[in-house]
């Protein structure tokens, strides 16, 4: 491919949703066991974490512990939720299913395909994001209505992360190899991404490669500010970063993953 294909505007149609609706009836045969996992995670990591650690921590930016994390741990289930759906659960329906043969011998195309299952991750982060929210405001922990606003940025969050996700796909000779991406990537997000303590606590070249190269950066600030109530400049900068990088991920994600199957 040359350097333009990879940035090749995607062919795309209404028929995309297609893709989206038959991920959801085969999420929704398994919606007991979907919605348990964000429904625990978060108060797992409250009790063990938040309350626990959170005794000899006190506050952190002025706010109690608990509260501190709780919008990072959505902003953790987002990234989680949508980057392994478009990682693991797509690479076994184009490899091992062969889901994607079958679809793509249909009147969709392939960018329909690879983009319905990158709008299906953005919606698994949803849907996380929807069931821990509900959690962490049972426990008052986040502001309401102004953390409403959580549940349509989720779904920004998780085209970032399904895009990344899908690149990978698009990639990686086997299964297994996940194990790279999970561990040099999505690992250092959950540690220093300002998801357990502040950015500020970081060397300053610490703090410049993560706002520059993490998203999960970018979504910590803007759900802590949501969930706080208190967006700023920071904020709009954030949300600039990942609606420009997530297009442009999605784009490429697209093309790569074009260039595997009709490879």
């Amino acid at each position: 491919m040359r350097p333009a294909d990879y940035f090749r505007i995607p062919d795309v149609s209404y028929r995309v949703w297609k893709v989206w609706m038959r991920n959801r009836d085969v999420f929704m045969k398994t919606i007991k066991v979907n919605f348990l996992v964000p429904f625990l995670e978060p108060i797992l990591y409250l009790f063990g974490i938040g309350f626990g650690l959170g005794l000899y921590v006190g506050e952190m930016d002025g706010m109690p512990y608990a509260a501190f994390i709780a919008p990072a741990l959505i902003s953790i289930s987002m990234m989680n939720a949508s980057f392994f759906e478009c990682t693991y659960a797509s690479f076994v329906r184009m490899y091992h299913q062969k889901t994607f043969d079958a679809i793509i011998s249909t009147p969709l195309n392939v960018d329909e395909v690879i983009l319905g299952e990158i709008l299906w991750g953005s919606t698994k982060s949803l849907i996380n994001a929807s069931i821990m929210l509900s959690v962490l405001s049972a426990l008052q922990l986040v502001k309401l209505p102004d953390s409403l606003l959580l549940i349509p940025f989720s779904f920004l969050v998780g085209l970032v992360f399904s895009a990344i996700g899908m690149c990978f796909t698009a990639i990686v000779p086997t299964i297994d190899s996940f194990n790279y991406p999970t561990f040099l990537l999505i690992t250092p997000m959950f540690l220093f991404s300002g998801t357990f303590f502040p950015l500020s606590a970081l060397p300053e070249p610490v703090q410049l490669a993560s706002q520059i190269f993490f998203p999960l950066t970018h979504a910590v600030i803007i759900s802590r500010g949501l969930a706080s109530g208190r967006i700023g400049a920071q904020s709009l900068v954030s949300l600039a970063w990942l609606a420009s990088v997530g297009s442009i991920l999605t784009i490429l994600s697209i093309n790569l993953m074009r260039r595997r199957l009709v490879a």
